[in-house]
C-alpha cells in the first residue's frame, strides 16, 4: 500500500514545496492538490461535506503551478491532481500543462479528474451541470489524442478541433494515469470506459471490495486487464491507522491519500506529518 497526502495549497498554508519535501522525507508516496478556480458568491450548490464551505475552496493556488513547485523540491514524490476539474478547462491547454509537468518532473504525474459538484462554478466556465460527465468524457478523449498522436484531431458533440501539433508529449507512456473520482451509480462504468483508475472519497473497505469486483467485470467486458485499473482511496482522515490502510489494501485498493488538518506553519504541519508517518508509513 502506498500513502499520500492531500490538501488545498493556499497563501496562508504551508507552501507546496515545503509540504512536498516534508512528505518525501517521511516516506510518503504522493502529494495531491485539489482545484477550484473560484466559488460563486451565490452559494446555491450545497457543499457535499456539509455545513459551511471552508475558505480554502476559493483560496487555493492553481494545482499545476503548485505541483511544479512540489516537483522542484523533490526527487521521487508523485504529483497528483485531486481533482482537476476538466469540465472547467480547455483540453488543449490542460493537455499541455499535464504533459509539461510530467516531463519536467521525470514522469511523476497522477492525473486525478472529476465532474465537480458546484453547478454555478462550472456554468461560469460554460458547462451545464447536467452535461458535465458527457463533457468530461469528450475532453479526456481529446487529451488522450493530443498526448499520443503526432497530428491529433478530435470531433465530438461538445468539443471539436482539426488536425493539430501539440507538444511536448508526456514522459509516461501512453500518458499519466487518469484516475476518475466520484460516487455516481455509473462512475465505475466510466472508469472502465476511459480511465485508468477510480479515486473514491468518503468510502469504506467494504464499499471498495464490492466496487473492485464490479470494476474487474466491467474492465474484462471491454477487453481490458482488470489489474491495470486501480483504486486509490482519497481524502481519509489524518488519524487513519495502518490497520485501516491494510483493510483498504485487502479490499483491492493500491493507495490511500490522507487529508491532514490545516496548519499554517511548517513546524505544526511537520509534527502532524510525523504522527501520520509513524501510523502509516514506518
Amino acid at each position: 500500500m502506498d500513502y499520500g497526502a492531500v490538501m488545498f495549497p493556499t497563501e496562508y498554508s504551508i507552501a507546496p514545496d515545503e509540504l512536498a519535501r516534508a512528505l518525501e522525507e517521511r516516506g510518503f508516496e504522493s502529494v495531491w492538490f485539489p482545484e477550484h478556480t473560484h466559488i460563486p458568491a451565490s452559494r446555491k450548490s450545497p457543499w457535499p461535506g456539509g455545513g459551511e464551505l471552508p475558505r480554502d475552496y476559493w483560496s487555493s493556488y492553481d494545482p499545476f503551478v503548485a505541483l511544479m513547485a512540489a516537483a522542484g523540491a523533490t526527487k521521487r514524490l508523485k504529483l497528483g491532481t485531486g481533482i482537476c476539474l476538466v469540465i472547467e478547462r480547455d483540453p488543449i491547454v490542460t493537455a499541455k500543462e499535464v504533459a509539461t509537468l510530467d516531463r519536467l518532473s521525470g514522469g511523476r504525474v497522477l492525473f486525478g479528474i472529476g465532474g465537480g459538484w458546484n453547478a454555478e462554478e462550472m456554468e461560469n466556465h460554460g458547462t451545464r451541470y447536467t452535461d458535465r460527465f458527457k463533457v468530461l468524457r469528450e475532453r479526456v478523449l481529446a487529451m488522450k489524442a493530443l498526448w499520443t498522436q503526432e497530428e491529433a484531431e478530435f470531433h465530438g458533440r461538445y468539443y471539436d478541433f482539426p488536425p493539430v501539433y501539440c507538444y511536448p508529449k508526456p514522459a509516461q507512456k501512453p500518458h499519466p494515469p487518469i484516475l476518475l473520482g466520484g460516487h455516481a451509480p455509473t462512475v465505475l462504468q466510466r472508469v472502465a470506459r476511459y480511465a485508468d483508475g477510480w479515486l473514491p472519497t468518503r468510502t469504506t473497505p467494504g464499499q471498495v471490495e464490492a466496487s473492485r469486483k464490479l470494476l474487474d467485470t466491467l474492465a474484462a467486458e471491454r477487453g481490458r486487464d482488470p489489474a491495470s485499473v486501480t483504486i486509490s482511496v482519497f481524502g481519509q482522515p489524518p488519524d487513519t491507522t495502518r490497520d485501516q490502510g491494510d483493510a483498504f489494501l485487502n479490499a483491492g485498493a493500491v493507495r490511500v491519500a490522507v487529508w491532514p488538518h490545516h496548519c499554517e506553519s511548517e513546524h505544526a504541519m511537520g509534527e502532524q506529518l510525523e504522527r501520520m508517518a509513524d501510523a502509516l508509513v514506518r
